[in-house]
């Protein structure tokens, strides 16, 4: 799989791009600011439907314009489709596939699938939780688009009983009030109507949490491995990378995940119900969801100590860059076709014996994208083709053998 071309109107910084690309090696050269990121962001944005700097697809837009248009050539088996993305900030966003209109914009994933590392992924070890979760979802739907449809669905059920915890919370809070319905033949509780209403929130969002939970559980365990591969290639040390899911779930329930056990989807929906009614005094006190794939958490250890707080500075690139590549091998796997992989100002921050053993694991890769300030962070194995960013402006197309 590569990118055959890409081209941009009122992307960021760019009122017009038009960039050709081919398999193999491609590196993007221009000093911070020139607009070098925005083209690979550009890609990344065509296969996830999001940003790897930022969370709204508002600055995207260049500033002035009323939308932004992307549209990439993507070549997979001899055949060539053509995605094309229109931003509309403050609007729904449209999608074509080989000029046809979409339904949905998500109906574009699996089109293009990337793998990208940047500086902002050292979050993933160093970072909040929603980082590592935001990447074990991000994988789910480059593994399977249909997760994508999962995901949306249970942001919004998510939302709905959010809202009914704050909401309801005078009423849930105290005891039983009872007051006369209209006909005057019956009495009714406030408290046990909210209460219902909970659980019928409770059973839906259920549904939907239990086979996301259980697609992350299969995820971490196939992904194990390979991390455990590419975290030594990259480093080069003896250290047992690992990586263990922790869930927001009854601690003997969440216990067993944390040992790699991936019960089936029954067994953790009735898991999930069970430990809404455990937590359930806390989510009414506090009109809070606290149970569920938004608070779980994937921990990431090197030997027996957790990589956050204890891992060196390099340990920690190490760790993130190694999580990247575990997740370009396993998509490797199983798609039996290489994802686009893109580095984004990555050598710069690695000392000369990562970045060399980060060019012999990529060298093999169907198309790789580059991003550097200088043509000397890049090392001579991967000197392939150049192109020159500067002002914004494509300046050359050439050869840095």
């Amino acid at each position: 799989m590569h990118v055959r071309h890409l081209t941009l109107a009122d992307f960021r910084s760019y009122p017009r791009a038009d960039l050709p690309l081919e398999p193999g090696i491609t590196t993007l050269v221009g000093l911070n600011g020139q607009g070098k990121t925005n083209l690979v962001e550009a890609i990344g944005y065509v296969a996830t439907l999001s940003s790897h700097r930022v969370a709204t697809d508002a600055p995207l837009v260049r500033f002035g314009a009323g939308q932004s248009i992307v549209r990439a050539a993507v070549v997979r088996d001899g055949r060539e489709s053509v995605v094309e993305l229109e931003l509309n900030p403050g609007r729904a966003n449209r999608a074509r596939l080989n000029k046809s209109p979409l339904t949905r914009p998500r109906d574009v994933l699996g089109t293009l699938r990337t793998v990208l590392f940047a500086p902002e992924d050292l979050a993933l070890v160093k970072g909040d939780p929603g980082e590592r979760r935001r990447f074990l979802d991000d994988l789910l739907v480059a593994r399977q688009p249909r997760w994508a449809g999962v995901r949306a669905d249970h942001d919004k059920l998510l939302k709905q009983r959010g809202a009914l915890l704050k909401s309801a919370q005078p009423v849930l809070r105290k005891g039983r009030s009872r007051r006369r319905v209209p006909d005057g033949l019956d009495e009714v509780s406030e408290r046990e109507s909210a209460l219902h209403t909970l659980e019928v929130w409770n059973a839906q969002l259920a549904q939907v949490a239990a086979p996301l939970i259980y697609a992350r559980l299969r995820l971490v365990r196939d992904l194990g491995p390979h991390l455990a591969s590419t975290y030594d290639e990259v480093s080069a040390g003896q250290s047992d990378a690992r990586i263990t899911y922790r869930a927001s779930l009854r601690d003997e329930f969440a216990a067993r995940l944390a040992a790699g056990e991936v019960p089936e989807i029954e067994e953790i929906h009735a898991e999930l119900l069970a430990s809404y009614d455990a937590m359930r005094a806390q989510e009414i006190e506090r009109g809070q969801n606290l149970v569920g794939p938004h608070r779980d958490d994937l921990l990431l250890t090197l030997g027996e100590l957790p990589a956050k707080g204890y891992a060196s500075h390099g340990e920690s690139w190490s760790f993130a860059l190694g999580l990247k590549l575990a997740a370009y091998h396993l998509l490797r796997t199983d798609l039996r076709d290489d994802p686009v992989l893109i580095l984004d100002d990555v050598f710069a921050e690695l000392d000369s014996g990562r970045r060399e053993r980060l060019a012999a694991l990529v060298a093999d890769c169907e198309q790789v994208l580059i991003t550097a300030a200088v043509p000397e962070d890049v090392p001579e194995s991967l000197r392939g083709r150049s192109v020159r960013i500067r002002l914004g402006e494509i300046e050359e197309v050439g050869s840095d053998e």
